[in-house]
């Protein structure tokens, strides 16, 4: 199955049509890297149940002065996450008596990594509305893994040749819309190579121009989601505990001018 808004009208290239054994070791070993880094922090820590506060009520304006939009990681249950979480809390500690709301995207994160494109939908829809119903609040867009590419195909602003759109999407986001996005900040982004092996009609993942500048991708040493020819799976999962959080909430603060 192809990932939904990238149907082929011919061939694109040098994407990935076929699967030899080494491409399914390959993507077998990525995904268990993804599937074990959730499974031991379920383990470790329970399943954690987060409140999406709504943005309606988040300020005595019904307005937020920060919406963050967070995508999960593979396997991952309802929520912001294990990235997404720490990352909110980062962000509120930085805030002062400054509203920051959250929207943990909805999309499966599952092994249907087409599905992404629930999460673009999704994405893409949040900010939209927050820009027309809150033209004051500034958004802060991230994901985890592949919510990390949930969130960078968010940002696009053009589809590469032979590519369609699908049903939901209307677009890329305006860049009148695209001005309400503070900062864009992408944990383990997986490579286009990655994303080939799980998807060979996924289109490469490539940051729109109006983002330019607000993008922070945070890559760990060794992580082969995101690192080419990378081995070490418990990278993965170190965003958490490595400084990564801290990193990318000073990102986004200083995009905010806080």
């Amino acid at each position: 199955m192809g990932l939904p808004w990238a149907t082929l009208r011919g061939n694109p290239g040098n994407r990935v049509t076929g699967s030899s054994s080494k491409e399914q070791d390959i993507k077998q070993s990525i995904w268990v890297t993804m599937k074990t880094v959730t499974a031991a922090t379920l383990v470790a820590g329970g399943a954690v149940a987060v409140a999406n506060l709504s943005s309606a009520t988040a300020a005595a304006d019904g307005c937020p002065e920060v919406l963050v939009v967070f995508a999960r990681g593979t396997f991952e249950g309802p929520g912001a996450g294990k990235v997404g979480d720490p990352f909110v809390a980062a962000m509120r500690a930085r805030a002062g008596q400054r509203t920051v709301d959250e929207h943990p995207v909805d999309y499966p994160a599952s092994l249907d990594f087409p599905r992404v494109v629930d999460g673009v939908i999704d994405a893409s829809d949040t900010i939209r509305d927050i820009a027309q119903s809150c033209p004051t609040t500034k958004v802060v867009l991230g994901g985890y893994s592949q919510g990390a590419a949930v969130a960078a195909y968010t940002t696009f602003d053009h589809l590469p040749p032979n590519y369609d759109l699908p049903p939901g999407i209307v677009g890329p986001l305006s860049s009148e819309v695209a001005s309400h996005v503070a900062a864009v900040v992408l944990f383990g982004l997986p490579t286009d190579g990655v994303v080939s092996l799980l998807d060979s009609q996924a289109p490469p993942i490539v940051i729109g121009a109006p983002f330019n500048g607000k993008v922070l991708q945070l890559c760990n040493p060794g992580d082969p989601v995101c690192e080419p020819g990378g081995r070490d799976r418990p990278a993965h999962s170190a965003y958490v505990d490595n400084g990564s959080i801290d990193q990318a909430a000073d990102f986004a603060a200083a995009a905010l001018h806080w």
